[in-house]
């Protein structure tokens, strides 16, 4: 697994990241590794691997951002 550290621009698909992989973090994305991204407000994660047949992504919208933070109307 490789997570990003920078966020990301989240309007991105499948093969735009795949472009960033091999571009921003010098790997090759069909390698079978798992690749992480967040949104700047680290409210969104996406994930992208090859799974051997196709290019998965996944994404995860969290409901109250990163683990640990809490919204200040709760």
């Amino acid at each position: 697994m490789m997570v990003a550290t920078k966020p990301l621009d989240f309007r991105k698909g499948a093969e735009g990241l795949s472009t960033l992989v091999r571009e921003s973090m010098l790997a090759e994305p069909f390698s079978g590794t798992v690749y992480v991204f967040r949104a700047k407000r680290a409210d969104r994660i996406k994930l992208i691997f090859w799974d051997g047949t196709g290019l998965f992504l996944f994404v995860k919208r969290l409901e109250n951002g990163v683990a640990g933070r809490r919204s200040r109307m709760a």
